[in-house]
């Protein structure tokens, strides 16, 4: 049986937001990532890339938002501080100054992270029976598997 919101019980209301929580943070490193690589890439690939990563953080500013929201419709803390997102995040900063390789390299790394991370939650609020927490999980794991797509196929 489906619950809503409302429905759940306040630890497990609790650990579905901390999962949510770990996800905002590690879509928020993200999207600054490919921003960083959007402002720096060069070289024969720019056009490609340039555009691809600039896809990437446009589209995980507007799931951050969205992440935030369903945090808050669970009555929780959308947590939204740089520092703690840093500190949080599995995905990790990295200078503008790699390589087109690299840069492509480290955004499959947290495209992959990313899609990790929303299955575990997608699977937690599955769990506590809150599907529509599990439906966002899911649409937007379906996002970053996509994304780790495109970079495993320009790094082929």
């Amino acid at each position: 049986m489906t619950q809503t919101a409302a429905a759940l019980d306040s630890n497990s209301r609790a650990a579905i937001v901390d999962a949510l929580n770990q996800s905002v943070a590690e879509t928020t490193v993200t999207t600054m990532l490919a921003q960083n690589f959007h402002w720096n890439v060069k070289g024969m690939s720019f056009g490609p890339l340039h555009a691809l990563f600039q896809e990437v953080y446009e589209d995980h500013f507007t799931a951050q938002d969205d992440l935030a929201e369903r945090i808050k419709a669970l009555n929780g803390h959308a947590e939204a501080t740089l520092a703690g997102m840093l500190k949080r995040s599995k995905v990790q900063e990295h200078e503008g100054t790699a390589t087109d390789k690299e840069m492509l390299a480290a955004m499959l790394e947290a495209q992959e992270t990313l899609a990790g991370t929303l299955a575990s939650a997608g699977a937690l609020a599955a769990e506590h029976e809150d599907s529509l927490t599990e439906d966002l999980c899911i649409a937007r794991g379906q996002t970053h598997e996509k994304f780790a797509w495109m970079m495993r196929a320009h790094l082929a």
